[in-house]
């Protein structure tokens, strides 16, 4: 069909690459040559934050090697260097989160102890251990149990942890209450110190966004998702030709992006506690970044489902794929383009054109799928040979819809985000 054959000094002859194979070719090199860029601009990023743990490091270190700083502190100099090691995180955001955490902690179980321990001391002789014992385990069973309400946990547990270590050492301490009180108001300075070190390097000196990395990590998604669909389409329809039905496309990709709901959540919850910075705010709407991500999620399992198609022991006839192959690569490459755009949209924050050029391509897809399983078609299909074929055109359909699922949030997301148009 127009194609030429080139002629090589040897004698032999070799045929020309498939136009489709080709473009799946240049869209992989693309993806590969963006992997390796983005993983150098995390080692870059993880270069940077090292050097920032070892600048705070040194700064509290002068604690103990200036003498008029130490003569201040003492040998409780070491628990602002404790608190550097302890909450310095790799963002901007869990640091926060970590110090915020670690003072409230701190504040809270040390105010307490000190009640504690000040009524045991009054009460006296046997009653003193009474006392003691009574509120150490009230106190730690209930911190305890809070740590298992999920809402707590998820943002709060490290302070949590921290109030039940600091009550337990302060009410046990065994010393008078003027002695706590000034053991208290001792370290928690120097926990200070350390936080605002913490702080000043890691909001000041290069900081890293939790929020930056969850805006590209889900707008990233979208390009592994297209590519996996292409990959795909591609490899249905090359088995057609092939004596060999060994599948060689691999789904690592929808595999990552399906397994992606920890680091999303975990980035979330950082992206919370961060400062209003370029383009994000306390205002930002979080919760649609992680409802993007299980709509993510739900369109790559609807691609891995194709794995059975691909690996079915039972393959169907050429004819029959030939049947739905022009439709089918056009759906897939509109399915792919659609996921592009929306990825592009998120990426420069801008408002995607779903009215005029998304929602109908999603309804011209539903009408080449509905020529293809046209009654027909269809009839072609009533024999065991074609149920393989019918699950495949079953799984676009439901990728079609899952898609326009996609494409609604990330409309949403834009107007509550603000994203320019």
């Amino acid at each position: 069909m127009g194609s030429t054959v080139i002629a090589i000094p040897d004698g032999e002859a070799v045929a020309p690459v498939p136009k489709e194979k080709k473009r799946f070719r240049e869209s992989l090199l693309l993806v590969v040559s963006f992997l390796r860029e983005k993983k150098n601009k995390h080692d870059t990023k993880k270069l940077i934050h090292s050097i920032k743990v070892g600048i705070a490091l040194v700064l509290v270190s002068l604690l103990y090697l200036l003498d008029p700083l130490y003569k201040q502190v003492g040998e409780n100099a070491m628990w602002a260097i404790m608190t550097v090691v302890v909450i310095f995180e790799f963002f901007a955001g869990a640091t926060l989160s970590k110090g915020l955490n670690r003072g409230l902690g701190t504040i809270l179980g040390g105010g307490l102890g000190c009640l504690a321990a000040a009524f045991a001391q009054e009460v006296g002789g046997v009653g003193d251990a009474i006392v003691v014992g009574t509120s150490v385990f009230v106190f730690g069973a209930a911190a305890t149990y809070s740590r298992l309400v999920p809402r707590i946990k998820k943002r709060y547990d490290y302070g949590v942890m921290i109030f039940i270590l600091t009550f337990n050492l302060v009410v046990v301490s065994g010393i008078r209450a003027e002695e706590v009180l000034q053991l208290a108001r001792e370290r928690l300075t120097t926990i200070v110190l350390g936080f605002s070190v913490c702080i000043f390097t890691s909001l000041l000196v290069f900081p890293i966004w939790a929020s930056d990395e969850l805006h590209d990590s889900v707008a990233s998604k979208f390009e592994d998702l297209a590519s996996s669909i292409e990959g795909c389409f591609e490899e249905y329809f090359r088995l057609v030709n092939e004596k060999d039905n060994q599948p060689s496309f691999s789904f690592s990709r929808c595999k990552t992006v399906l397994h992606s709901k920890s680091k999303d959540e975990s980035l979330v919850n950082f992206a919370r506690w961060e400062p209003w910075h370029g383009k994000f705010g306390f205002s930002s709407p979080w919760a649609r970044y992680l409802k993007i991500g299980e709509n993510l999620r739900d369109v790559a399992a609807t691609i891995l489902s194709f794995k059975g198609c691909l690996q079915s022991d039972r393959q169907t006839s050429q004819t029959l794929r030939e049947l739905i192959k022009e439709p089918c690569e056009e759906v897939g490459s509109s399915l792919a383009w659609t996921l592009r755009e929306l990825g592009d949209s998120m990426k420069k924050m801008r408002r995607c054109q779903t009215v005029t050029s998304i929602m109908p391509k999603l309804k011209s897809m539903r009408q080449e799928l509905s020529l293809v399983m046209s009654p027909s078609t269809l009839g072609l299909l009533e024999n065991g040979d074609g149920l393989e074929i019918a699950s495949f055109l079953f799984t676009v359909t439901v990728m079609v819809d899952k898609v326009e699922e996609l494409t609604k949030e990330v409309e949403e997301l834009g107007e509550l985000a603000h994203f320019h148009v």
